[in-house]
């Protein structure tokens, strides 16, 4: 296992579950609060208390009061993909 792998798994136990959902949300197009409730079907207090830690984690960014994943998200995801598979 290398050093990012590690770092992935140590941003997945992080976030726990509700953060992987609302991280999930705003990869497939949940652009706000409303959005990623929609999507996800998490209360928007958790969402509220999770999105700064994506944000501070910078796996995601928000511009003009939506969000988007960042390049790290991108390799987040592929690698919560690949664990996925098996």
């Amino acid at each position: 296992m290398d050093n990012e792998e590690e770092t992935h798994d140590d941003l997945k136990y992080l976030l726990g579950n509700m953060g992987v959902e609302i991280f999930y949300a705003i990869v497939n197009g949940a652009r706000n609060f409303e959005t990623i409730k929609l999507f996800s079907g998490i209360p928007i207090a958790c969402i509220r208390g999770r999105v700064p830690v994506l944000l501070n984690l910078k796996l995601i960014e928000e511009q003009n009061e939506e969000y988007s994943i960042t390049k790290k998200g991108r390799r987040f995801k592929q690698h919560l993909d690949n664990k996925n598979r098996y």
